[in-house]
């Protein structure tokens, strides 16, 4: 080939090169659709698409409970509507694909956002570990459910706030619809809110002595501003009030699995990549200014004390590092300009990652695991016509989907820390005394149940109870009806 070719070939090949940033969320979008089924694995996935579907089926907002048998009409909003309606049209036009590939579709563009950032910052291996850590750390968490679509809104806003304190300015106006569009997704936005105070002490504490005036009523008025574009929501500031609702539960949070604390008792991916990190730490001597160590610790402390704080920790961590770690160990590497067969082949890479996922996606038929799913159980209480159900906690999604009133659900903010732990004891049997107070006070005639609940087996020894249907997922008991009184002896007549 002559040289003339070579210099028209080589910037057909940089046109061609494959941006760093997508290539984690390429690997992330084939990863998900390969364990598509877990992102449907989550019982509050079906009451989140039953109440997109009301709004978008009654062009309206609850305002009170629709679903449940115990809360009905008591007050209560949706405050992530914007995600529910998301879920129930992914949903209506694709099937269970569709809420599947939405949630993916928002994890991998997560994973792209950080990617990218790290790559404008750090060099380019690092870059991409921090990438792939994140994804790590949030795949026990990556349902379909609101958080999901909600982690692009958190890197965009995070790192956002972030640049701006490295530059020792004001973060933009124009971000402020970033808060908006989250505060109606999910009730995270509450973190973002948080992050503006913490991000302008750090702007603020570096800046030269006399920009720190000027500085602070910049990120002041963005703060003032950011919370009132929080409340552009269909219900206004209780929006807002409603997300710090959750955190008021006391006794009940451990009761739900995703805020419990993290278990060291195995050695799980945070813990991995927690103790990597120290070691890293220890091994090439990093330190870090005063105020970003002190949002780290508070991100671990955050992770550590529940397992859905993990998805911050991840997101944001590696944000807050970027800049005091490329002054350390160096910022972004100049692009090696790509030949001809190396640009090539990235592309064919690529596409044969792209492939591969629409071949997933033409291929698959995913629907949530049937080992999770009650269907049977509820078909047995529909022909049983049964009407006023105790369940199991995790049952409660599908029952409203399935057009039956659960006892709870997981909107726990509805139900309140006391109806939680009166639940939570009464099927645990603490006291199985508080069981059969409940199943009498809203007058019970059914139970829906887990094998492995101490009240269902508590039922199958229980006079006035039979076990009408039981497989490997629930078990279904109902009262026995009660026999009549047998007639009363007629007198003998004297004659």
């Amino acid at each position: 080939m002559s040289s003339t070719s070579i210099d028209e070939v080589r910037p057909a090949a940089m046109a061609l090169r494959v941006p760093l940033w997508l290539w984690p969320a390429l690997g992330s979008m084939a990863l998900l659709l390969v364990v598509g089924h877990n992102l449907l694995n989550d019982p509050d996935t079906y009451w989140q698409i039953a109440i997109g579907n009301w709004i978008v089926a009654h062009d309206s907002f609850p305002r009170t409970d629709l679903f449940s048998l115990t809360m009905k009409d008591q007050p209560w909003i949706s405050t992530s509507w914007a995600a529910q309606v998301a879920y129930a049209l992914a949903y209506r036009f694709f099937g269970w694909t569709g809420p599947m590939l939405l949630a993916a579709l928002a994890a991998a563009t997560a994973i792209a956002l950080l990617a990218r950032f790290m790559l404008q910052r750090i060099a380019a291996m690092p870059a991409l570990m921090f990438s792939i850590a994140a994804l790590v750390l949030t795949m026990p968490h990556m349902v379909a459910r609101p958080h999901v679509l909600a982690l692009p809104l958190m890197v965009l806003w995070a790192g956002t706030l972030i640049a701006a304190a490295d530059k020792r300015e004001a973060p933009s106006f124009w971000l402020l619809p970033v808060i908006t569009v989250w505060t109606n997704v999910h009730g995270s936005f509450v973190l973002g809110l948080a992050l503006i105070g913490v991000m302008a002490v750090d702007a603020i504490w570096n800046a030269q002595v006399d920009e720190r005036k000027a500085l602070a009523m910049r990120w002041g008025a963005f703060g003032v501003l950011a919370v009132i574009a929080s409340c552009v929501t269909p219900y206004g500031y209780s929006s807002l009030l409603a997300a710090w609702k959750i955190l008021t539960l006391g006794d009940a949070l451990p009761m739900i699995v995703e805020w419990r604390p993290m278990d060291f008792a195995k050695l799980g991916p945070f813990e991995i990549v927690l103790l990597t990190c120290v070691g890293l730490v220890l091994w090439r001597g990093v330190t870090l200014p005063p105020l970003r160590i002190a949002m780290l610790l508070g991100l671990v402390h955050l992770a550590l004390s529940s397992v859905r704080h993990a998805d911050a920790f991840a997101m944001l961590a590696p944000m807050l590092l970027a800049a005091p770690l490329a002054r350390q160990v160096g910022g972004p590497e100049m692009e090696k300009q790509a030949g001809a067969s190396s640009a090539v082949l990235h592309v064919a890479i690529a596409a044969l990652l792209i492939g591969g996922i629409g071949f997933l996606l033409a291929t698959q038929r995913y629907a949530p695991p049937a080992n999770s799913t009650p269907a049977a159980a509820v078909a047995a209480l529909k022909q049983q016509k049964a009407q006023r159900v105790f369940n199991d906690y995790h049952f409660g999604g599908y029952m409203i989907a399935s057009g039956l009133s659960p006892f709870i659900d997981g909107r726990t903010e509805l139900y309140g820390a006391k109806m939680m732990v009166a639940h939570d004891s009464a099927t645990s049997l603490r006291d199985p005394a508080d069981l059969f107070k409940m199943l009498d006070q809203h007058k019970i005639d059914a139970t829906l149940l887990m094998p492995t609940t101490p009240a269902a087996k508590l039922l199958d020894r229980t006079d006035g109870w039979q076990r009408l249907f039981a497989d490997d997922v629930a078990v279904v008991h109902v009262r026995k009806p009660i026999a009549p009184p047998p007639p009363a002896a007629k007198p003998v007549s004297k004659k």
